[in-house]
């Protein structure tokens, strides 16, 4: 048995169930469609005809990114540093603690500036 064949079965499962999630869905979902459904929806704001030029666009958005990334994107930077801070020593430690103030800062920038408010 060839050692690729598990990888190449999980791949073609992984893309069964995709599309077959997706043809069923087109195929047992409800087709009623009306005109607030078809309207353009963007992180709660409503849409303007001339966005690209009319005044300021609202932050609220990439607020929120930002909060992705602070609050998830650094736990996956950390994990590695977690299975082997033993071995790096004074530099990996000295690296650590670099990165989370890195990541302190726009924290401490959003928190202050109310972005983390939900109101």
């Amino acid at each position: 048995m060839n050692p690729y064949t598990p990888i190449l079965l999980m791949i073609v499962v992984a893309l069964v169930v995709a599309v077959g999630g997706l043809v069923g869905t087109g195929l047992l979902g409800p087709k009623r469609y009306n005109r607030v459904k078809l309207s353009n929806y963007e992180c709660g704001v409503e849409a303007t005809p001339n966005a690209g030029t009319a005044g300021r666009f609202p932050i609220k958005y990439y607020l929120t990114a930002m909060t992705f990334i602070i609050f998830d994107i650094e736990v996956v930077f950390l994990y590695p540093w977690a299975v082997s801070f033993e071995k790096l020593g004074a530099f990996g430690l000295i690296a650590v603690l670099t990165f989370i103030f890195l990541i302190t800062v726009p924290f401490v920038y959003e928190w202050r500036r109310g972005g983390l408010e939900w109101d």
